[in-house]
C-alpha cells in the first residue's frame, strides 16, 4: 500500500507527533524494542480507536470502514480482527487505568488527617494490627478485596515500608517504584495517556469552558543548580496539592455516598466518570550542536 498524500495541516501535525514520540522512542531503543514491533502495536491501537470512533458516530463497523478510516489494507484488518477475536482490536483494559490497591493505601497513609501526628507531620510508625490508626485498619479502608498482609508484602517489595514484628514504618513520602519494576512502566503509561488525552481534548474543544486543565511553566538559561532547586520547589508544591486534592476527593465520595443512587438535575446516577490529577517536572541540559571554540 503506497503512502497517502497528506494535506499540509496533517503533515504539520505529524511533525508535532514526532516531537511527542521522540522521548518514547529513546526508551523503546533502550528496551530493545524494534520498529516492526511498535508498528504491530500501533496497528492494533489504530483499529481499536477507529472502531470506537465509528461506533460513537453511529456508523456501521465493517472491515471496509475500518480500512478507509485507518489506511490499513482490508485483508490486514480482517486478519488482525480474527487473530484477536475482538472487533475492537486491542483496547486498553479499564483496570490498567485505575490505581493499584497499594498506591491507594500509600496515598491514604500520607494524606489522611487521622494518620498525622499532633503537630501535623505524617505518622510514619504504625501498629501492624488493631483498630485505627494501624496499618491493618488503613489497609482494610483502602481495599476490601485485598488482604492487609498482601498489601503489606507489596509495599515492602516496593521498598516503601519497613516491616517489624508488631510495627510498620513508612520509608518514603512519595510513591516511587523501583527502576525495573513492571508496575513502573504501567504507571508511566496511564499517566502519560491521560495527560495526552487531556491535551487532545483541548485541541477539539470549541468552547473555552469545555477545556481541561493542562498547563505548564517553562524556563531556560538556568544553571543546573538553579534548575535542581526549582525541582525541589515543584516537589513541595506537589505535596500540598496532593493532600488538598485527596481531601476534596474524599469529601465528594462521602457526599455521593450520602446522596445514594437518587439522581438530581445536576447529578446523574451513572457514576461512570474517573479523574486523574498529576504533576511532572522535567529538567534537561541543552546540548549545543555547535560548541563554541575558545
Amino acid at each position: 500500500m503506497t503512502d497517502p498524500i497528506l494535506p499540509t495541516p496533517a503533515e504539520q501535525s505529524l511533525d508535532d507527533v514526532a516531537v511527542m514520540l521522540a522521548p518514547l522512542v529513546r526508551w523503546l531503543l533502550v528496551q530493545g524494542i524494534p520498529l516492526n514491533a511498535l508498528v504491530r502495536t500501533l496497528r492494533g491501537v489504530y483499529l481499536s480507536e477507529a472502531h470506537d470512533d465509528l461506533a460513537r458516530r453511529g456508523r456501521r463497523v465493517t472491515d471496509s470502514a475500518l480500512s478507509v478510516l485507518t489506511g490499513i489494507h482490508r485483508k490486514e484488518v480482517r486478519a488482525f480482527m480474527e487473530a484477536h477475536h475482538e472487533p475492537a482490536g486491542t483496547p486498553t483494559p479499564a483496570a490498567r487505568l485505575t490505581p493499584t490497591p497499594a498506591s491507594v493505601l500509600f496515598s491514604q497513609w500520607i494524606t489522611d488527617p487521622d494518620y498525622r501526628e499532633p503537630a501535623g507531620e505524617i505518622r510514619r510508625d504504625l501498629p501492624r494490627h488493631g483498630p485505627a490508626p494501624s496499618f491493618e485498619a488503613l489497609a482494610r479502608e483502602a481495599s476490601r478485596d485485598v488482604h492487609p498482609r498482601t498489601l503489606l508484602e507489596e509495599l515492602e517489595r516496593l521498598q516503601l515500608v519497613e516491616v517489624q514484628p508488631e510495627r510498620v514504618r513508612l520509608l518514603s513520602d512519595r510513591f516511587v517504584l523501583p527502576l525495573h519494576d513492571p508496575a513502573a512502566v504501567r504507571t508511566m503509561a496511564v499517566n502519560v495517556a491521560d495527560h495526552i488525552a487531556a491535551a487532545v481534548h483541548n485541541l477539539q474543544a470549541e468552547a473555552p469552558s469545555e477545556r481541561r486543565l493542562e498547563q505548564s511553566v517553562y524556563a531556560d538559561g538556568l544553571s543546573l543548580a538553579a534548575a535542581s532547586h526549582l525541582g525541589d520547589v515543584a516537589r513541595q508544591l506537589w505535596g500540598v496539592a496532593l493532600e488538598s486534592m485527596v481531601r476534596e476527593a474524599r469529601a465528594q465520595i462521602a457526599l455521593e455516598a450520602e446522596r445514594g443512587r437518587q439522581p438530581t438535575p445536576d447529578h446523574s446516577d451513572d457514576r461512570n466518570t474517573r479523574v486523574r490529577f498529576g504533576i511532572y517536572y522535567h529538567l534537561e541540559v541543552n546540548k549545543s550542536t555547535n560548541p563554541r571554540e575558545d
